[in-house]
């Protein structure tokens, strides 16, 4: 049997500045909604304003929450698995046993625009992938033909080292 030290075998994050301008946007949607529901004249009846509270208020917990799940993402490789956390509570985050990984690529230039945008995405030809920001990033094929892709720095670190583990999982334990 073999004995891995506890603890990271690398660890790495990447981070997208320019979101913090779209939670800006939304705060101010949501500092709309609740001026709205303090101020709001009540002389046009109260569906019209209730509609543009509720709304303001809804779209700018949705543009906050989409913008701060995706500010930045920390990518954690262990003996075990890899592990992918999103934002500052951690969602939407994947677990991905190396078991199941059959291949690991560093991959120099991934765009937003490749994905259809940031966040979590799914592509039926590409598989699923973290996209935070343009630049470098690791793809992982998995065994059932899967493939996940995630930005972060020092991509091609994680690879060798996700690559070295694979190899080690690969040879049977000898006593």
């Amino acid at each position: 049997m073999t004995v891995h030290p506890p603890g990271p075998l690398w660890s790495g994050r990447a981070s997208n500045r320019a979101q913090w301008l779209l939670a800006a946007a939304g705060a101010a949607c949501l500092a709309l909604g609740v001026q709205l529901a303090v101020d709001g004249s009540w002389t046009s009846g109260i569906a019209p304003l209730l509609m543009s509270v509720v709304g303001c208020l809804a779209a700018g917990l949705l543009i906050l929450y989409g913008t701060l799940a995706f500010v930045h993402v920390a990518v954690t490789v262990d003996a075990e698995a890899v592990q992918v956390r999103c934002g500052y509570v951690g969602l939407p985050r994947r677990t991905i046993r190396l078991s199941e990984v059959a291949s690991a690529a560093f991959l120099p230039r991934v765009t937003p625009q490749q994905w259809g945008g940031w966040g979590y995405r799914w592509r039926p030809e590409k598989g699923t992938a973290m996209i935070v920001r343009r630049g470098e990033g690791l793809e992982l094929r998995l065994d059932d033909g899967q493939r996940f892709t995630v930005t972060v720095d020092d991509a091609e670190n994680a690879v060798l080292v996700i690559r070295t583990h694979l190899r080690a999982l690969a040879r049977p334990d000898h006593p």
